[in-house]
């Protein structure tokens, strides 16, 4: 089952995309990923800043080439087993790659040399692949950005931006001097520099400040008509490749959209709406030879956080409206600190032929993710599949004749230890969608948006019901979610929202859940003392709203830190009644590598605690991220904060609950004996064929025996935004 996408609204629920049989066509899913950091020079620190941006593939499809602009180099990536894609070295550059293309043998690459953005300049290289040199230059005379090569080898086209500065006049242009568009014919030994032609973009009037363009992104078609992006203009223009002749230009236009989310608060409310957004194109890629799409990132006034389908001769074919936008959310990838500038941030966009269909992949810089649309000419796309991708994919290729798709992800946090830049491989064939594992129902009234899952808790009477809490990412929205997990993926059915006196809860970082046997919860804050958040037990009714706060006693936050309660669990009921929280790191009265498993009885008041002993981690800190008891045993999550290749424990533990005999809190605590039960981290790396996540949070039990685990994406800051929701066989 296909869901078709028509104008701002969508027709069909996202699940029924995603959930396809194993009889249906082939789908994609990710089989590989590339750290870009694997390619750095060995005499370099491996921390070295990289980036993989603008990615394209040899005409055999057996070797990538991408630019890094961090690193002044274009990089080779050996993909000929792509389950194993391998460094294949680098090309350093004198001065900054923007964009590369390839056509036989050689490699071209823009280069941006320019000392100010007053004095632009730039060339085009010539890189000989096999021997990986670098040939010959092409002087630009000015600052280059895309780069293509007609589908015939004969000219390869560079948008020319000479980009505005934008802390000059808060970015408004004109701020000359001006761009434009460079052809230069190819031959056998690449470019015939003595070609170049310069193709002026001024004096479109129906644009914005028409006397400064600055066009974004090129692509070329079969009949070597060339078409222009500029962005800050909000214009397209339609060059005839052969002779430069300008054969048409147009605005881009502009979209109102609804039920979306518009507020950078906390929150996420689809509700909202805004009207006359310039699209503000970034890439632009050919259909066919009579249309073209484009994804509107916007700049400095628009962003309509889609994509448009025109005809070379200006008419609006298709308008996405906010229906990618509220697909991505509906799999939590949406970025609410985006949400009051350009939300999800369409920006790559990537074409191919697989089997008989035309695909069409629209990629979105902030949330991550990358839509899969059937491009059927007659109708509007189909949206198929949404694809999980690392942070800030930036562009990608398709390799049809291998039934392979390749994505860059830009973004590398690594010098502050968090994710690399990489290099995702996915492969097109017969099975099922890997991703999403857990969504929401996109045409729910209104949207249910979701992200940072930080625990999970079982119905005790119903298998397929489970309950997952959000943590403080969402300040202004405190909720407990209601999961279907007999769907798949699983579906978020619902929302309690959190409140005290029917408003919003505030100061709340939800880290625990556990049903009450009443229809209501007990949930687990943890606190931040430096933000004067409080760490407390909250019990609320079915309706969301706290009937009662428990506070710690002051015994214990006299050694508190901001590591506090991750999960909380019930054991027995009435007056016999005690939950059981366990503390994420050492507080300052604990030994070293051994933290609080916390027990309080409500009907007394009282507080005890045990001891539990966490492993010794390789590198950074090892801590609690759930508990959960189950039967006659307590279940417990114990992970490292490492990310990718550096992950080493991610464990689902069991302790007796026959061992957990509470002291009084401020005696010597008993140490309890823990047993292993599952290794989590072959799961996570298995879950979807990505780099493994820090933070696997929220485990539970069904009421049929069956075992969840969920991770938390951060609310999809400084994170690819995946969300892993998957069974968890237990082997002990």
């Amino acid at each position: 089952m296909k869901l078709r996408l028509t104008g701002a609204a969508l027709s069909a629920a996202l699940l029924a995309s995603v959930a396809i049989p194993a009889s249906a066509e082939p789908v994609f899913n990710r089989i590989a990923v590339f750290n870009v950091a694997e390619n750095l020079p060995a005499d370099m620190d491996a921390m070295s800043a990289t980036s993989a941006e603008i990615i394209t593939a040899t005409e055999d499809g057996n070797m990538l080439v991408y630019s890094d602009s961090p690193l002044e180099a274009v990089g080779f990536v050996d993909i000929t087993d792509p389950r194993a894609p391998k460094a294949a070295g680098t090309v350093k550059l004198d001065g900054e790659p923007t964009s590369v293309a390839v056509s036989g043998a050689k490699a071209y690459v823009g280069v941006n040399t320019s000392e100010s953005f007053t004095a632009p300049s730039g060339f085009l290289g010539v890189i000989d692949i096999a021997s990986q040199t670098l040939e010959a230059k092409c002087d630009l005379g000015g600052q280059p950005d895309s780069v293509a090569v007609s589908p015939d080898g004969a000219i390869v086209a560079i948008a020319i931006e000479n980009e505005r500065d934008e802390d000059l006049n808060d970015g408004e242009i004109p701020q000359m001097p001006a761009g434009d568009l460079v052809i230069i014919a190819l031959n056998d030994g690449g470019a015939d520099c003595a070609t170049t032609k310069h193709v002026a973009m001024t004096g479109f009037d129906e644009m914005t400040a028409p006397s400064d363009p600055e066009p974004e992104f090129v692509d070329i078609n079969d009949d070597n008509e060339i078409v222009v992006t500029l962005q800050e203009n909000n214009g397209i223009v339609i060059v005839d490749g052969n002779t430069g002749e300008v054969k048409n230009h147009f605005a881009a236009g502009t979209v109102d959209l609804a039920d979306i989310d518009t507020e950078r608060d906390g929150r996420l409310d689809f509700t909202g709406s805004l009207t006359g957004i310039p699209r503000e194109p970034d890439t632009v890629k050919w259909l066919d030879n009579d249309r073209f799409v484009i994804a509107n990132e916007g700049d400095y006034k628009g962003g309509s956080r889609g994509f448009s389908i025109f005809s070379d001769t200006g008419e609006l074919l298709y308008e996405a409206g906010a229906s990618f936008e509220r697909a991505v959310a509906s799999i939590g990838h949406f970025p609410d600190k985006r949400a009051g500038k350009k939300g999800v941030e369409p920006e790559g966009l990537i074409t191919g032929r697989f089997g008989d269909n035309n695909y069409l992949f629209v990629m979105s810089e902030r949330g991550s993710v990358v839509g899969v649309y059937n491009d059927n000419v007659q109708d509007a796309p189909e949206l198929m599949q949404l694809l999980p991708s690392g942070i800030a994919p930036e562009s990608g290729v398709a390799i049809p004749a291998r039934n392979l798709l390749v994505t860059a992800n830009e973004e590398d946090l690594g010098p502050d230890g968090g994710v690399r830049a990489h290099v995702m491989l996915y492969a097109y064939e017969e099975g099922e969608a890997d991703y999403p594992q857990i969504a929401s129902d996109v045409n729910h009234d209104p949207l249910i948006g979701f992200g940072a899952l930080s625990s999970l808790a079982a119905d005790p009477e119903d298998a397929s019901r489970l309950y997952a809490v959000n943590d403080s990412f969402y300040s202004a929205q405190p909720s407990v979610f209601i999961i279907d997990a007999s769907r798949k993926p699983a579906l978020i059915t619902d929302a309690i929202r959190v409140t005290h006196d029917g408003q919003p809860a505030e100061k709340l970082d939800l880290e625990g859940v556990a049903v009450d046997g009443n229809g209501g919860f007990w949930l687990a804050s943890e606190g931040h003392p430096d933000k004067e958040v409080p760490h407390r037990v909250l019990h609320i009714d079915g309706t969301g709203e706290i009937t009662e706060t428990i506070n710690l006693p002051d015994e214990l936050l006299a050694h508190q830190t901001r590591f506090g309660m991750e999960g909380i669990t019930t054991v027995g009921e009435g007056d016999d009644l005690t939950l059981w929280m366990a503390v994420q790191r050492e507080w300052g009265d604990d030994e070293k590598g051994f933290v609080k498993l916390l027990a309080y009885t409500p009907a007394t008041g009282e507080w005890g605690a045990v001891s539990y002993p966490l492993e010794t981690p390789e590198k950074g800190w090892i801590g609690l991220s759930e508990i959960s008891v189950n039967g006659d045993n307590a279940y417990i999550i114990e992970r490292d904060n490492q990310i990718g290749e550096a992950a080493k424990v991610k464990k689902l533990y069991k302790v007796a609950l026959s061992d957990m005999k509470p002291a009084p809190i401020g005696a010597e605590l008993p140490v309890v004996q823990k047993e292993e039960v599952t290794d989590l981290l072959p799961l996570m790396k298995s879950a979807t064929n990505g780099y493994v996540a820090d933070k696997i949070e929220g485990f539970t039990i069904a009421a049929d025996g069956t075992a969840y685990a969920v991770t938390d994406n951060d609310g999809v800051d400084d994170s690819s935004g995946e969300t892993l929701f998957f069974k968890v066989p237990m082997t002990q």
